[in-house]
């Protein structure tokens, strides 16, 4: 078989909670999950990527509790699924300190901060981590979120994107346009620290935002954060066509994966944009081991450790659909629709009980998943490349820090044996790191025609 030489990008997937994506491995003896509330625990973190040559540490994020399985917040609770969550962006600053190279992808909604102040913080890290930093741009989808912000219910779904189209207008504005390269300067003899001739307030007048004044920021290394963005409908495929430069897919198989990128890439370039300014990432779950055996061994002892309630406290809140409704033994068809067309595919459309369901998706809950010896594990990696066009994965760990550790001594090894994965970093802020091109958005990003610099400072 050929393969392709691209460079497989790899970020590790986490979340500032107890349980993640695997619900119930928290009470793995070799699990480190239960000190996320430890600064240590995430520089710690950064420290075993950065060994592995991660390209970033994608962050989630839910500013709501899952309560629709059951009706209530017990089975969450009880599980420690994505409760108690803690901010994704303090964490961040610390980790930079502690690394040089490791990016950051952290994740907020467009429903519940207003732009303003959204960006300063990302200006802020991005000064803080030196041009290291990502924004995930997702508009929230938990009614619980929406009450405790005051709405009597979630935006509907294209609603919620169109605010995302003006919220992020509001931030290209700010972060582009706002200041100018030499609006600030301490060189000797300077009498002002900043130019007010080269400050211009945005005076944004929209629908949702009104914003007339200056960025309260002074330009960061990469001005705009870079761009990740996780939607599979089809208008959150057209959002993050037009605006994402790294997106996030959960596709559980090949078939899924293949159409989707396809589908990505032509809309961007529909926009007006190379279709390979945008690198696409897909979930995947690995469990591996120094041997074929050590790995299904690993996978074995995961499994004992796993919690069903929980995952189906998950389920029902990415599905919007009680499951406690139905017995184990019942079939579960979920309704086709733009929004959820992954998960319908795992559902198999009543073929599948719930029994079934928490038994083969009690670990690989989101996107690919494999369990095998460090060669097995790059061919399944480089085959889903080859065959679909992905750029690369985002790692979801069963356990912290060993899912990554397993990973990073087992895997990473083979992958750079063929060729395929970084032997070392390249210099420079994220965004120059994931595309070769420099620290700012490319010309043909919605964002450049907000800009006010000079040719000249763009070179």
């Amino acid at each position: 078989m050929t393969f392709a030489k691209r460079q497989m990008i790899l970020n590790g997937f986490d979340m500032n909670c107890v349980a993640h994506i695997v619900a119930g491995t928290w009470r793995h003896p070799e699990s480190q999950a239960a000190r996320y509330k430890d600064i240590e625990y995430w520089t710690e973190l950064a420290q075993l990527l950065e060994r592995g040559l991660f390209d970033g540490l994608f962050i989630a994020d839910v500013l709501g509790i899952y309560d629709v399985y059951g009706g209530g917040p017990e089975a969450a609770l009880r599980s420690g699924a994505q409760v108690p969550v803690n901010d994704p962006l303090l964490v961040v600053p610390a980790m930079a300190a502690a690394t040089r190279h490791l990016g950051f992808g952290v994740t907020a909604a467009t429903s519940f901060e207003h732009p303003y102040s959204f960006a300063r913080r990302m200006s802020t890290l991005d000064h803080l981590t030196k041009g290291r930093v990502g924004w995930n741009i997702v508009t929230g989808y938990l009614e619980s979120a929406a009450r405790n912000h005051g709405l009597d219910s979630i935006t509907p779904h294209a609603d919620r994107y169109d605010i995302a189209d003006e919220y992020t207008e509001v931030l290209y504005k700010l972060w582009e346009g706002s200041w100018e390269d030499d609006a600030v300067g301490t060189e000797p003899g300077r009498d002002h620290y900043a130019d007010p001739a080269k400050v211009h307030p945005i005076r944004h007048e929209g629908r949702h935002f009104r914003v007339p004044g200056i960025h309260l920021c002074e330009p960061s290394l990469q001005r705009t954060p870079v761009l990740y963005q996780a939607g599979a409908s089809n208008r959150g495929r057209q959002f993050g066509a037009e605006n994402a430069e790294v997106i996030f897919i959960g596709a559980p198989t090949k078939e899924v994966l293949r159409e989707a990128v396809a589908d990505i890439r032509g809309r961007a370039a529909a926009a007006g944009r190379d279709p390979y300014d945008v690198k696409i990432v897909n979930g995947f779950v690995v469990v591996t081991g120094a041997t074929e055996a050590a790995a299904q061994a690993r996978y074995d002892e995961f499994r004992r450790y796993t919690d069903p309630e929980g995952a189906l406290a998950l389920w029902s809140g990415w599905l919007g659909t009680d499951l406690s409704q139905f017995d184990l033994d019942d079939p579960v068809a979920v309704t086709d629709n733009e929004f959820l067309k992954s998960s319908v595919e795992m559902f198999g459309q009543g073929q599948w009980t719930l029994r079934d369901f928490i038994d083969a998706k009690a670990i690989d809950a989101e996107g690919g998943f494999t369990v095998g010896s460090p060669t097995q594990v790059a061919d399944v990696l480089q085959e889903w490349m080859e065959d679909t066009d992905v750029d690369g994965f985002n790692l979801t760990n069963v356990i912290t820090p060993g899912s990554f550790v397993d990973f990073i001594d087992h895997v990473v090894p083979e992958l750079q044996r063929r060729g395929i994965y970084k032997t070392a970093y390249t210099e420079g802020t994220l965004r120059h790191k994931l595309f070769g091109q420099g620290t700012r958005l490319p010309e043909s990003h919605r964002a450049a025609g907000h800009r006010r610099i000079t040719e000249e400072a763009t070179r």
